[in-house]
This record gives structure tokens, C-alpha cells and sequence, in this order.
């Protein structure tokens, strides 16, 4: 295990031996690391992976048509990784010092610039570009939007997640336009979440990072499959926690938790008597029976005595395959037939649970090192048959879902993404500045399972139905 203790300012790292397998069970204690040599941080410039003499660079894959070119560009460096944290904390102080010599400056709102331009707002483009390192200091003067300034923006609209055009847009003026204030506040609060973390960084594991709405499949250090996700809508956020992928299902069922019978389901019956057929749900009692769903009291406020499934088939929520995660809140990654989402930018319409795109090549990869066979045309002949198929990991793989609208990756590259769900506005300065005068201290293992939270509630799976 690794872990930071600071202590008086100084860092001081203590390192074990590096796990080579996770340990099915029982579940180990996890921690979340830095390691002792970081480049410092800069912002803008994506160096090229760094490829061992001899090793082939991991192939990032994802279903082309749905990639946009900024996530084409953004390289192999994990989201999050053992020293995402102390990257942050270090990127803090830079940006701290460009608060303290009056930050950047702003363009007008109304702002309209793309190559060829020329005239004062340029050269405030020129200067902001400059000033966070998306642009080289001696390219800073002048007011022209020459071939430098172009690929500058287009740095910049990498690291914001945006559309790499080149022209100032409205959406990249508007990502110009936030203060470094607003982004130290991002950092901060992307740092306090991750105190509050406890993760184990195996040789595999897979991180899906809300705010930026993708799924990384990660392998010694090296991002090997990044896709596209679609996450909870702002009413039904998805959760950040960390668990384990326990098995793939093919085909899956999907019992419906009895919370989301009560509304939403009664809810659609109340309306349409035909619900529950067409949408192949079936009615179960305490021993599988099947119950005529003309029997019930569709206007229940009790809990109801029985449950709601659906039938395996391209109609299922889930779609034709789900990767399962034991966790307190009853979420998973799994397919979806609405993959139509997975062009638009803006990716926050499920009820909790994470949509993958091309989800049977990640299965694959998770599958990779487990049972043997199960390849992608293994997985594409097992759904073929339309039979509900479990097909357990003898090996789990952690994952972690984070949400981090701030991170710095180890290439130095600082990325910003919406505070969708308004998390960052809930940032506790006091707790922030009480760890790091006390210290940042990996959790220690638990004797007893950790207690569910409180705040626990059940996703619905309907999504856009």
C-alpha cells in the first residue's frame, strides 16, 4: 500500500509492495497515494505519452463516429491516478499566484474571434492564452490571430472539454470568461472530495469521472479504453463511490426496486393499463408467481407485495448487457438502446446508473484477464442467443466514480469541465484547511464493513422512458 502524511509542510511518502491481483474477498483496505516525483504543473501543453522503448502505446478505444476531437487528443494519461492529488494541490499554488497578480483577463461578452481576426480583443486573447500557458510566452505580443493563437484555442478547448474548432465560440468565450477564482474554487473542491476518498489503485481499474461524462479502462498506469458515458440528469445525480466490478451480465433481467414501483411504475399504469406488457415487465409474488397485474391497486401507498422484472431483450433498460458493481445505491454500468445520446455533448439524462458507450468492448476488457473464452465475439455469440448469462470475475476490479471538475494530469495538462450538479458550491473551506494542517492520512483497514450512508437512495433504470 502507498500513502501521504504531511506533517509540519513536509511531505513525506512511505511505500509498500504493489498489488498485483485484489483480493476478492474479504475486501482490503483501501488508500488513495502520491507518488514522490511530480513534474510541476503547467497548464495547456499535452506532451505525448511517454511509450517504453519496445512496448506499443495503448490503444484508446472508443466507437468513432460517437468522439469528438478533443477526446481523440486527450492521450493516455488517466483522470485519476495515485497522484492526481498532490498534482492538484500543486496547480493550486500556481493558480494562486496568478490570482495574487490579478489573474486574466476577460473578453467581451459579445466577442466574436476566429483566425484571421485582428484589433484589441485579440490581443486580450493573446495575453489570457498567455498567461495560462495554453500559448508560449514569446508568442504574447501582438493583436493578430495568427497560426500560434489558433492552436492555442485549440488547447485551451481541449482542457475544457470542448469542441477543438480553433474560433472562439460561445462556448469557449464563456469558459475564457471565468475568473481563476472560480477555477481555484474547481480545484479546491475536486481536492476535498478526493480527502474523502479511500480507493486501492491495482494494476487494472476503471474510473468514470462524472463531470466529464467518460469511462477510462486503465492498465499499469495507461488509459487503454476511454468511451463515452451518459450519467444521471441533475434531479437524479449519480453517486461518487468506489466498489468493485463483480461480474458481466449477459442479456440481464432487471428487477425494478420497489421504491420506483411505487411511483414510477404505478405512476405509468395508472394512465396506461397496457404499461407493464409492452414493456415486457412481468409481476412476480413471494415465489416467482406471475400476478395479473388487473389484480392490483395501482393506487397504492403502501409498499407493494410483490415485484416488477423485465424480460432480457433489446427492450430492457439495461440493454443486452450490464456490468455489475456492488454498492450501496443500486448502480451499475450497462448498455442501453437510446445511444443516440452519446453524439451530444451534453451527456446527464440516466436516473442514476452509468450508460456506456460501446459497452461490450469494455466488458471485453474487463473480461480480458478473468475467464477464459470470453472475447468480444464470445460476448457479441452469448447475447445472440438471447440467454441470461452471469459470467463472474474470479478477480474483481475496482472502480471508482469521481467527481472531479478540476484535475491535473501527470503530463501537467490542468482540465476543467460544468459543475454540473452544483457540488462544487457545497465546498467546506474549513474542512479543507483543517487537513491540510493536520494532514492528509490513508484511511486504515475497517474490522467491520463500512456503514452504508444515510443519504442512500435507489436509481431508477427507466431513463429516458
Amino acid at each position: 500500500m502507498r500513502a501521504i502524511f504531511v506533517a509540519g509542510g513536509v511531505l513525506t511518502f512511505m511505500f509498500g509492495s504493489a498489488l498485483a491481483q485484489v483480493a476478492p474477498a474479504p475486501r482490503p483496505p483501501q488508500s488513495i497515494s502520491a507518488k514522490p516525483q511530480i513534474p510541476a504543473a503547467k497548464t495547456g501543453a499535452m506532451a505525448k505519452p511517454a511509450v517504453q522503448a519496445g512496448k506499443p502505446a495503448p490503444v484508446i478505444a472508443s466507437t468513432p463516429e460517437s468522439r469528438s476531437a478533443a477526446e481523440l487528443a486527450m492521450g493516455s494519461d488517466p483522470v485519476f491516478d495515485d497522484g492526481t492529488y498532490l498534482r492538484i494541490k500543486q496547480t493550486l499554488l500556481s493558480y494562486s499566484a496568478i490570482e495574487v497578480r490579478g489573474g486574466w483577463p476577460g473578453l467581451p461578452p459579445d466577442a466574436k474571434l476566429a483566425p484571421g481576426a485582428s484589433g484589441p480583443e485579440v490581443a486580450l486573447l493573446r495575453r489570457h492564452l498567455a498567461i495560462t500557458g495554453d500559448l508560449p510566452a514569446d508568442h504574447e505580443m501582438g493583436d493578430g490571430y495568427d497560426d500560434a493563437v489558433v492552436a492555442a484555442v485549440k488547447k485551451f478547448q481541449l482542457r475544457h472539454g470542448l469542441e477543438t474548432t480553433g474560433s472562439v465560440g460561445a462556448q469557449t468565450l464563456m469558459a475564457l470568461n471565468v475568473p481563476v477564482g472560480e477555477r481555484i474554487k474547481q480545484l479546491e473542491a475536486s481536492l476535498e472530495r478526493l480527502l474523502g476518498m479511500d480507493f486501492l489503485f491495482a494494476e487494472r481499474y476503471v474510473v468514470v469521472n462524472i463531470p466529464a461524462a467518460f469511462v477510462e479502462a486503465i492498465a499499469n498506469g495507461k488509459v487503454e479504453r476511454r468511451y463515452r458515458v451518459i450519467v444521471g440528469k441533475i434531479d437524479k445525480p449519480s453517486p461518487t463511490l468506489t466498489a468493485y466490478i463483480t461480474a458481466v451480465d449477459l442479456n440481464p433481467t432487471w428487477t425494478v426496486p420497489l421504491s420506483i414501483t411505487k411511483t414510477e411504475i404505478a405512476n405509468h399504469m395508472r394512465r396506461d393499463s397496457s404499461y407493464l406488457s409492452r414493456m415486457h415487465m412481468r409481476l412476480l409474488g413471494a415465489h416467482d408467481e406471475e400476478i395479473d397485474p388487473r389484480s392490483v391497486d395501482w393506487s397504492m401507498e403502501r409498499s407493494p407485495n410483490f415485484i416488477v422484472r423485465q424480460d432480457a431483450g433489446n427492450w430492457n433498460a439495461l440493454g443486452n448487457l450490464k456490468i455489475d458493481m456492488p454498492n450501496p445505491y443500486s448502480v451499475y454500468m450497462h448498455d442501453t438502446d437510446t445511444r443516440r445520446l452519446f453524439s451530444d455533448d451534453y451527456r446527464f439524462d440516466s436516473h442514476g446508473c452509468t450508460r456506456v458507450d460501446n459497452v461490450r468492448d469494455l466488458a471485453a476488457w474487463i473480461l480480458r484477464d478473468n475467464p477464459p473464452g470470453w472475447d468480444r465475439a464470445a460476448i457479441d455469440a452469448g447475447i445472440a442467443t438471447g440467454q441470461t448469462k452471469i459470467i463472474n470475475l474470479p478477480h474483481k476490479i475496482p472502480v471508482a466514480w469521481v467527481y472531479l471538475t478540476g484535475w491535473v494530469t501527470r503530463d501537467g495538462t490542468v482540465q476543467f469541465r460544468d459543475d454540473v450538479y452544483k457540488h462544487d458550491e457545497q465546498l467546506d473551506r474549513a474542512g479543507l484547511a483543517d487537513a491540510a494542517a493536520g494532514g492528509f492520512v490513508a484511511p486504515v483497514a475497517q474490522a467491520t464493513p463500512r456503514a452504508v450512508p444515510q443519504t442512500v437512495t435507489q436509481a431508477s433504470n427507466l431513463d429516458s422512458r
